[in-house]
């Protein structure tokens, strides 16, 4: 990989964190070649300190430093994306994130479906949720559900009714969702699973 350090003035190109398992962003530093050469050899991510003017590895004072997975260079190889796994917070005021967000995995509308979900757990009393209904009537109800829509999808995958198919499996995984958080649980539980299989 060819970096352009030469592309500004100062030798320095910008350098995004992401992190390998959340995918979101953690900070922005400034590397030179002397910095980048550092986090290779040492696999964890030091800066070029501008307010210093010297190498900075991240965490040398807080400990919470950055192990280096991969590095990649943009399309004009002047800008780097980093993917660490990160050891404490990022953020030298304390945040997981430079921008004060919480560095937690996000299975996208999955995850919006799941806080939906356990709104309706903590305000069982609303007589027009179907979800707050089902933990009303305890797990029982909600695991038959779940096997009820298990077989459903069975039964549509030997047919050739796509449409079909695709709705229940819709349905059995809405309603998988709510037995994993009548059960106290989260996708990011099973897929630590998952995880620990592969």
């Amino acid at each position: 990989m060819e970096i352009d350090f030469n592309k500004n003035n100062d030798g320095l190109v910008p350098a995004i964190i992401q992190d390998e398992l959340t995918k979101n962003v953690l900070m922005l530093g400034y590397m030179n070649q002397e910095a980048y050469n550092k986090t290779i050899e040492t696999k964890k991510v030091t800066f070029f300190s501008r307010s210093k003017n010297k190498l900075w590895k991240k965490g040398e004072e807080s400990g919470n430093i950055l192990n280096l997975v991969d590095i990649k260079s943009d399309c004009d190889n002047d800008t780097l994306l980093i993917r660490v796994n990160p050891v404490g917070p990022t953020c030298h005021k304390g945040s997981d994130t430079c921008w004060n967000e919480d560095n937690v995995q996000s299975f996208g509308f999955l995850s919006e479906l799941e806080d939906v979900i356990r709104n309706r757990k903590e305000n069982q009393e609303d007589s027009t949720s179907y979800v707050a209904s089902l933990f009303r009537k305890g797990i029982n109800k909600v695991a038959q559900k779940v096997g009820e829509e298990a077989v459903e999808v069975v039964i549509e995958a030997k047919d050739d009714n796509e449409e079909l198919f695709l709705n229940e499996s819709a349905d059995l995984l809405f309603h998988y969702l709510i037995l994993l958080q009548a059960k106290g649980y989260e996708l990011k539980d099973i897929v630590e699973v998952l995880k620990s299989r592969s």
